[in-house]
Formats: structure tokens, sequence, C-alpha cells
């Protein structure tokens, strides 16, 4: 299947692990993510290990524990276990930088923002433009391409009237 990228514009939970914690409670409760048993069983693949979607985050990790799921995982922020509270890009090579979550760096903020305090609008506009087929930016100006490894994601705070509001998460994940 590939992987998918994914992104997200939450409200700011007092720590980005709560907020972690929050929209992965939000996206389990709609449904709008791919279980990887249900794509084995399409594809004729059966057995006693099937596991059903789960009902929580606790048995969601228990998922996780097996090597089934991450044959496809779930493509969206599900993938995703823990904070990394480094902007130190993840290393493919090491099996801990798999599923984090990581702060965009300073400077790149800066970059695709033009300020240390983006806003949520300013966040909404860039990923519409990523969006945009028929325009053509310098790889360069894509923010989402700021994710560079699968199974990993990005965040970044963003700010009403100078306080943090909400949290722009996007990455890619799933096989």
């Amino acid at each position: 299947m590939g992987a998918s990228g994914w992104d997200y514009l939450t409200r700011y939970q007092g720590s980005v692990e709560a907020t972690l914690v929050a929209v992965q409670k939000q996206v389990l409760a709609s449904g709008d993510y791919i279980w990887p048993w249900e794509t084995l069983a399409e594809y004729g693949v059966t057995g006693d290990g099937s596991l059903p979607r789960p009902s929580s985050l606790d048995e969601l990790n228990a998922a996780k524990e097996t090597d089934e799921f991450w044959d496809e995982g779930t493509h969206t922020i599900l993938d995703i276990g823990e904070v990394a509270h480094t902007a130190e890009p993840p290393d493919p090579y090491d099996p801990d930088d798999s599923g984090t979550l990581r702060p965009l760096r300073h400077e790149r903020i800066r970059h695709h923002f033009g300020t240390d305090r983006p806003t949520p609008a300013q966040f909404q506009e860039l990923l519409a433009r990523d969006r945009d087929w028929s325009i053509q930016p310098n790889p360069d100006q894509v923010l989402t391409d700021e994710c560079q490894m699968r199974w990993t994601g990005l965040y970044v705070t963003l700010y009403t009237d100078d306080e943090p509001s909400h949290v722009g998460i996007f990455g890619y994940s799933g096989d």
C-alpha cells in the first residue's frame, strides 16, 4: 500500500504529550484509520491472531507489540508512541526513533512561517498550499516535506494572542 501522510490541527492541552494523547483518542474514536488485521483479511490472510479494532489506547498499545501491526500500521498519528524532546532528525537505523513525534527545528519554523510564533491559520494555509498540486513549489518550501522518516512526525506549537493555543502535527506512516 505504501505510507500515508497525515496532519492534525488540535488544541494545545498544556503539554505536547497530553496533546498527542488527546488527538490519538479522537482518531481512535472516529474509526478513521486502517486496521492491519482488516487489511490482511481483505487479502485473504486469516489467522488465530487477528485482533479487533481497539476501543482504548491501552488496547492499541497492546496491538503495537505484535509484528502484524507494524506490517501495515494505521496510517495515522496512532502509529506514534511518544514525544521526543529533541529537534535532531530521527535516525533510520535506531529503532527507538521510530514512532516518535519531534518538534520542528526552530530555524525551519522561521523559514516556513516567517515568525517564532506561528498561528493556527498560518499552519492551515501552509498545509493547503502543500496539497495544491497546481502549485509547483520549491521542495524547500513544502512544510510536510520536513518529515523525512516514515513512522515519525513533527509538531509546531501554534499561538493565538501570543499564547500557545494549538499544535500542528504532521508526519507519515504505514506500509
